[in-house]
């Protein structure tokens, strides 16, 4: 490893601690255990992981691809191992011991002290085991076989690669463990899944919760759930609940009478205002969990051509946001590389972000909680339509969905981009069941926020009616998307997107909410004789602003929204408003008032 690496491995490894840092922050505890750091590698394609030869280390969570992991191979990996030895503190003898992955690409098998003790499939989402009954004295010894076949196109991938070199569109792959590995010690009887929709009411504001316990107590004590319901300091619930199951759903009341007392604690992006939860679980008098949390109170809706925002139309700016980084691919660097992205984002006057292909780390949906920045949460495509492709989507999606249910950031689900993965979809029945089965799910499972069945164009179901124009004249964006009505002309009577049409006939979306939701892409770049791409190209920086302003100001602001592409360069694809590393190509001031059309 390279001096600059080891450098910047051990500011990471010095990181890990910071309580900001912890990896699932919608459901705290005080105690847990990171194993992020060094571990044993090897490429090995066997099945058994007995008497294995080990390669060399690589700093987990970083890919193998990656040069923060310390070896920045990019070549075709289809299997790799880790193993790593830990010890379990003392005090956490009496307490049941999880062991948690945030993301491993793309199927995990997980051994502990030679025992299996999970399988998970799905790239992008977290899993877990109870290892306490396999755990020994002294010593611990995890291993962990990933198994991610670059050329199986049956699998949701988004940017991944399945060429040994990017080439358009797509990135480097990301192998493996590219998510925190944590413990956390719990009783055995303990909070294991908690769900929070905020509701509007002209009689009061409440938030409908369910509450899952791992088990009930069989001693005979019962179980009872103090729930503790506070924002800016001021207690807005303080409730006792009793607990005669494992599942309990109960709407607690705020405490909140009239307009401005709403108005005082509503979240938005002006106005991050978060209601911190406290949650303490107990068996009689014994207190045998705590966990923290949080929510807010924010409603999301599509109302007569617009999207609103707590009841009130709001314009989206978004940014393509792509979460890639040179040094570490998809995952992301550090805690503070995700706070920043959110920071830069706000500061160049968008409201959102749209991730484009990739279910984002949990910290970044924390900051973007704290901060105040709408999410559009966008599954990463399969590029095959299989049986096996439409198993795996669905499932993963819906892990997608159960992990950030909670975030108030996110506002809208996005289940397909451009037909991706189901590329006849103008013409076959079957692929556009899948898409419109997978909105209705997506519905049925959440109903409290807007959901886009195909963003782009061949519409079959959405709440909102999303475009993607790359045209490089301004004049042309003014005449397509200056109004209302030139935006719906444009929707059904213009073949967009290599001449595919915006909405499919046999489709309901009519008179939904308009949005341009990719347009621009305009490099810029100081070496334009080096290797890269945009949608149109400017000779200098001033050029780029001038460019951006004018198609930002050419939509009207009567439609529901854009997002533009995008926010940073992503490698080869050099069209940010930043560049990869996150330094700006203009003045973040000047990006401000272009974005906000002033």
């Amino acid at each position: 490893m390279t001096q600059s690496l080891q450098t910047k491995t051990q500011q990471f490894k010095n990181e890990v601690n910071l309580v900001t840092d912890y990896p699932r922050p919608q459901l705290r505890r005080a105690a847990w255990l990171n194993l992020n750091g060094l571990w044993n590698y090897s490429f090995d394609t066997t099945e058994w992981h007995h008497d294995m030869t080990w390669s060399g280390q690589i700093c987990v969570p970083f890919p193998p691809e990656a040069p923060l992991s310390g070896l920045h191979d990019e070549s075709f990996h289809p299997v790799i191992w880790y193993q790593r030895q830990f010890q379990v503190p003392e005090d956490w003898q009496a307490k049941r011991v999880h062991l948690h992955f945030g993301a491993v690409d793309y199927c995990a098998r997980v051994w502990v002290n030679g025992q299996l003790v999970v399988t998970h499939e799905g790239g992008h989402t977290p899993f877990w085991a109870d290892i306490t009954d396999v755990l020994v004295s002294g010593e611990q010894t995890i291993t962990v076989r990933a198994e991610d076949d670059p050329h199986d196109l049956s699998q949701p991938r988004g940017k991944q690669d399945w060429q040994e070199q990017p080439h358009g569109i797509w990135y480097p792959r990301t192998t493996g463990i590219w998510q925190t590995v944590w413990l956390e010690p719990v009783s055995q009887t303990h909070l294991n899944r908690i769900r929070m929709t905020p509701h509007f009411s002209d009689h009061g504001h409440s938030i409908a919760c369910r509450f899952d316990v791992s088990e009930l107590p069989t001693n005979g004590d019962g179980l009872s759930l103090d729930v503790k319901l506070s924002c800016n300091g001021e207690t807005l619930a303080d409730d006792t609940l009793k607990l005669g199951k494992t599942s309990l759903e109960r709407t607690i009341n705020l405490a909140l009478n009239g307009f401005e007392e709403w108005h005082r604690v509503a979240w938005s992006p002006e106005q991050p205002n978060l209601i911190d939860v406290e949650l303490t679980l107990k068996q009689g008098a014994e207190v045998v969990d705590e966990v923290t949390s949080y929510t807010a109170l924010r409603s999301i809706e599509a109302r007569e051509g617009k999207f609103s925002l707590n009841r009130r139309p709001y314009f989206l700016r978004l940014a393509l946001d792509q979460g890639y980084w040179e040094e570490s691919l998809l995952a992301a660097p550090s805690s503070d590389a995700l706070k920043k992205d959110v920071e830069l984002a706000k500061a160049m006057g968008f409201n959102g972000v749209r991730k484009h292909q990739k279910i984002e780390d949990p910290r970044f949906l924390y900051w973007a909680d704290k901060l105040g920045l709408l999410v559009w949460e966008e599954m990463p495509s399969a590029y095959h339509f299989t049986p096996d492709s439409i198993g795996r989507l669905t499932k993963e999606w819906l892990e997608v969905i159960e992990r950030d249910y909670n975030h108030p950031c996110v506002v809208t689900w996005v289940c397909f981009n451009e037909s991706w993965g189901v590329s006849d979809l103008a013409h076959s029945q079957a692929q556009q069941n899948f898409v419109a089965g997978l909105y209705h799910l997506t519905k049925a499972l959440d109903p409290s926020r807007l959901v886009i069945g195909n963003d782009g164009w061949e519409h079959v179901e959405s709440d909102l009616l999303t475009l993607h124009d790359y045209t490089r004249d301004v004049e042309v964006i003014a005449a397509r998307y200056g109004s209302v009505e030139a935006s719906q002309h444009t929707s059904f009577n213009v073949l967009l997107g290599h001449g595919r049409a915006t909405v499919l006939a046999t489709s309901p979306v009519t008179d939904e909410p308009i949005i341009l939701s990719e347009f621009g892409g305009i490099r810029y770049s100081p070496t334009p004789e080096e290797a890269g791409w945009g949608y149109q190209e400017v000779s200098s920086p001033e050029q780029l602003l001038e460019l951006y302003a004018a198609m930002v100001k050419a939509i009207s602001t009567d439609l529901a929204g854009f997002c533009y592409t995008q926010l940073t360069d992503t490698f080869q694809e050099q069209n940010g408003l930043l560049y990869m590393d996150r330094s700006p190509k203009l003045p973040l001031e000047s990006l401000a008032k272009a974005t906000r059309g002033k």
